[in-house]
């Protein structure tokens, strides 16, 4: 999936590249509003340099060089894909503006990456026809023989049961089993599962890594590593949890 993000405050794009990147999405990062315009030209077959449409674009209000909400005029007259503003300006009349010009959705600085995910996923959904022919949903993601994750749906279910979780709790599960047996550090965690601005305390992560394997025994191992962070297993079939 790929997104072309416009922003020119390095430190929140980076941060937020980091966590597209960590959930699968492909970032194309420019800093202005020319270049922006250039790359969706370039998509249109536009010059020498033509590429790969995007799936979305995150676009920022505060450019160095052009008005955003002249940019975002200026992309839907392109097409159709769809644009998520990201802006410092929380203003009603700023918000009304952006949706009336083309935009899809507004989100307003400070934000998580897990909210700005959310929010790109919310919007994929609504421009994706509904397949009437087939009628069919994706499935839900498999892990082992007793555990599966409907994405789209936020559910959990064990041997065919609904699990309870918190929004966190969903959130953390979900983030570890997209890297079975990968190490995550507390801080890669913290950023991607809470946000990249938490500066409380990283206890509440054992809270809710001790709730999961409470609630999901037998189907997955979340390993402790002293100093580092942790790794989710899943339970080979007819094995124990130990």
């Amino acid at each position: 999936m790929r997104v072309l993000l416009v922003e020119d405050d390095e430190p929140v794009a980076r941060t937020l590249r980091r966590g597209l990147l960590r959930y699968g999405f492909t970032v194309e990062w420019v800093m202005t509003g020319r270049e922006a315009l250039a790359a969706a030209d370039a998509v249109g077959g536009h010059g020498g340099d033509v590429r790969e449409p995007y799936d979305v674009v995150l676009l920022d209000l505060g450019l160095p060089d052009a008005e955003g909400l002249d940019v975002c005029k200026a992309l839907r007259e392109r097409g159709d894909v769809p644009i998520i503003v990201i802006s410092a300006r929380s203003d009603e009349a700023d918000r009304v503006v952006g949706l009336e010009l083309g935009a899809d959705d507004y989100v307003t600085k400070p934000f998580g990456v897990r909210e700005v995910i959310a929010r790109i996923r919310a919007v994929l959904r609504r421009a994706q026809p509904s397949g009437p022919l087939t009628g069919a949903s994706p499935s839900p993601d498999r892990y082992g023989s007793r555990l599966t994750i409907d994405r789209r749906a936020a559910r959990v279910r064990l041997d065919g049961e609904l699990v309870t979780l918190t929004p966190k709790e969903y959130d953390l599960l979900s983030f570890l089993t997209e890297e079975p047996g990968a190490l995550m550090s507390r801080e890669q965690i913290m950023e991607a599962v809470w946000d990249a601005h938490w500066f409380g305390p990283t206890k509440t992560l054992d809270v809710h890594v001790a709730a999961l394997r409470r609630k999901l025994a037998g189907a997955i191992i979340i390993e402790a590593v002293r100093g580092v962070g942790f790794r989710l297993e899943i339970v080979d079939d007819g094995a124990a949890a130990s």
